[in-house]
């Protein structure tokens, strides 16, 4: 289990850190953060004692970083020696784990400032402390508002002031993770339809799950399977796989087993575990019960209906947090961390809080990778427009620009109702980051994207050439032919990379089945295969734009071309030619 810090324990470490900390001087934590100003969040009354909890990201030496960044490649490269052999997280914790003292430390000062609990992450990398806001108003020199979300009702305690720490303190801790920012829930876009619609045209009759969509031009997972050749999904498992929810969003097993009756699916969707709270009554409240479920809703019905007997967990993470989230899958018993992790959430690169915070972020997707975790994240569902919207540069989605995960991006049936050929979806994130660096993984494959659509790229004012470009991969996502779900009681269709994120996550999952029952090691990080050997197994799109709006005009976006591109990645999957190659 997870270090829990008690408190009685480290009364004496007070003394400690009053010789140890000088309190005189001060440095800004995340030098440059931004603004928490949001049109989304409303600021409210100052804090009056309420508590909150913050991860506070402990130093990693130069050299560890290092380390840890060379290990996460070595496991994930086909190419190496090394490949596939992962490290457990006792191993992780050696490479980037803090000294002892330096704990003492910091848990000291959060003592002196009332901290109630303190868990140190097992990668002893990341201190949880849970604390009055208004000692951490004094512990880092700010000053701290409640915010409430405009559409979701959600309420977070943020910093309104940049924050500090004693300069002592501040080389021991990297990042104070929590405190500074808003984050931008994404939700799915609805396409709803009414149940009794008449049934016609579109996909065939037995792939319609018993028309509870109501209409032919619905995606369902038996069109997904003739889509993505996908077969029958597995009776037995030795692996597992999990969906991450960090927007208050709720499921009920109810509605799960209304779908699965209605898509005839064998087993049935079910989720094994469940990681953080959830609510499944709101999820039968009309209106609300569709904000409040939808999205979890879709990614465990299409990751469950493509998976099939492998366990599948729900993380619910109620403090929209990167960070909260990395702990909670690592601090996991080994055989309950996730081998294939799917996660539809996102916001663009300008809206992180800062460089520092996405470098920090990186370093979590680096540890599940070098744990063989296969990290999936939605690209976007706004194009190259991202959530800022238009303006004269385009907005690169993080995380979905991070080189250390797997970006899924969306595509729609090239002619509506029909399996078959596909197109990039108009909103469908993907373009180029203005953060990261091209990775070593998709240099070449990048290289000639810019040569085979030189002609129709977009002005090269909008863009970061030299950037991480994404997504890798896509699955359909498009409003064209919406997903059909259940909420509640009701079926309704929704679009989205949301969707598409969990599909390619069970197709994954599915693949390290094959791997697992020869006596392989997971997949892990995918983007050296997919890059590499797995290239030539996708479906290739070479159709359309994702400029952002529903029609694209002129050179609007990035175009789908033959091979990799910066609106599909290198397409969609087809299960039976990766899976001759795990």
């Amino acid at each position: 289990n997870s270090r829990v810090l008690g408190m009685a324990s480290f009364r004496w470490m007070a003394v400690v850190t009053a010789a140890t900390v000088a309190s005189a001087s001060r440095v800004t934590m995340e030098d440059g953060v931004a603004t928490v100003e949001s049109a989304h969040w409303t600021q409210g009354n100052r804090c009056n004692g309420d508590a909150m909890t913050l991860h506070l990201n402990l130093a990693i030496s130069t050299a560890a970083r290092e380390t840890l960044e060379a290990t996460f490649w070595a496991v994930s490269d086909p190419t190496n020696p090394r490949y596939g052999q992962h490290l457990n997280v006792s191993q992780i914790a050696d490479i980037v784990g803090s000294a002892p003292a330096d704990v003492e430390v910091v848990s000291g000062f959060m003592l002196e400032h009332k901290a109630t609990a303190m868990k140190l992450a097992e990668t002893r990398d990341i201190l949880r402390v849970t604390m009055p806001c208004d000692q951490a108003e004094v512990a880092f020199g700010t000053t701290i508002h409640r915010y409430t979300h405009t559409r979701t009702g959600e309420s977070l305690l943020r910093a309104s002031i940049p924050h500090s720490l004693p300069t002592d303190l501040a080389a021991l801790v990297s990042l104070v993770g929590d405190l500074a920012g808003l984050p931008d829930p994404r939700g799915v876009t609805m396409v709803p339809t009414p149940e009794d619609a008449p049934a016609v045209g579109g996909f065939p009759e037995e792939d319609r799950c018993s028309n509870k969509c109501g209409t032919g031009n619905f995606v369902t997972p038996a069109v997904l399977t003739k889509a993505y050749n996908l077969g029958e999904p597995p009776k037995t498992a030795k692996g597992n796989m999990a969906v991450a929810e960090f927007q208050g969003v709720m499921w009920d097993a109810p509605a799960l087993a209304k779908f699965s009756e209605a898509c005839q699916l064998s087993p049935p969707v079910n989720v094994s575990r469940q990681i953080g709270g959830n609510k499944p009554i709101k999820c039968e409240v009309p209106i609300i019960g569709t904000e409040a479920c939808a999205e979890a809703m879709l990614d465990i019905e299409y990751i469950g209906a493509i998976g099939g007997a492998i366990p599948l967990t729900d993380i619910e993470n109620a403090q929209y947090s990167l960070f909260s989230w990395a702990q909670q899958v690592l601090d996991l018993p080994a055989d309950q961390i996730p081998m294939v992790m799917s996660v539809s959430y996102g916001n663009d690169e300008a809206q992180q809080t800062s460089r520092a915070y996405m470098q920090q972020c990186n370093t979590q997707f680096q540890k599940m990778g070098a744990a063989g975790i296969s990290v999936l994240f939605a690209s976007g569902d706004q194009g190259v427009l991202g959530r800022s919207g238009a303006g004269p540069h385009y907005h690169p989605d993080f995380p979905a620009a991070s080189p250390y995960i797997t970006a899924v991006g969306g595509t729609d049936f090239a002619e509506k109702g029909t399996i078959g050929p596909e197109k990039a979806w108009t909103q469908g994130g993907g373009g180029f980051s203005d953060t990261f660096p091209i990775p070593a993984y998709q240099a070449s494959a990048v290289a000639s994207y810019l040569k085979t659509a030189a002609s129709s790229l977009p002005p090269q004012s909008k863009w970061n050439v030299s950037g991480r470009a994404y997504p890798d991969v896509s699955a359909l996502g498009g409003e064209g032919n919406p997903y059909c779900i259940i909420v509640g009681s009701a079926f309704t269709g929704v679009a989205g990379t949301s969707a598409a994120c969990p599909v390619f996550a069970g197709t994954v999952a599915k693949l390290n089945e094959l791997r697992l029952a020869k006596g392989a090691s997971p997949l892990g990080f995918l983007n050296p295969w997919i890059y590499g050997t797995a290239s030539a197994a996708f479906n290739d799109v070479t159709v359309g734009r994702n400029c952002g709006d529903p029609v694209c005009a002129g050179d609007a976006g990035f175009p789908a071309v033959a091979g990799w591109d910066a609106a599909t990645g290198w397409g969609t999957p087809d299960f039976q030619k990766l899976s001759a190659l795990v």
